[in-house]
């Protein structure tokens, strides 16, 4: 084998958002998560929405309108049927 060609395999510290911190050896000494198995809900069988930057508020905002919208569509077509 080549000498010196190999990274540092060096103490690693894992920080999840929940403040959860493990304890590892890797290539880089600090790794940051969003989740993990303290705070994940299949491991902890609690339901738990991570919401960045309001995404779930923007979907049932863009769910509505596509609702109101097709019901628009459907009430003019039925208007149509009516008539003829």
């Amino acid at each position: 084998m080549k000498a010196d060609i190999h990274p540092r395999y060096v103490q690693c510290e894992i920080r999840c958002a929940c403040g959860n911190v493990i304890e590892t050896r890797s290539t880089k000494p600090q790794i940051l998560i969003g989740i993990c198995n303290a705070c994940h809900p299949f491991y902890t069988g609690q339901q738990k929405f991570v919401d960045t930057a309001g995404r779930v508020d923007k979907f049932q905002q863009r769910l509505a309108k596509t609702q109101a919208a097709q019901a628009a569509l459907a009430e003019a077509a039925s208007k149509k049927k009516k008539k003829a």
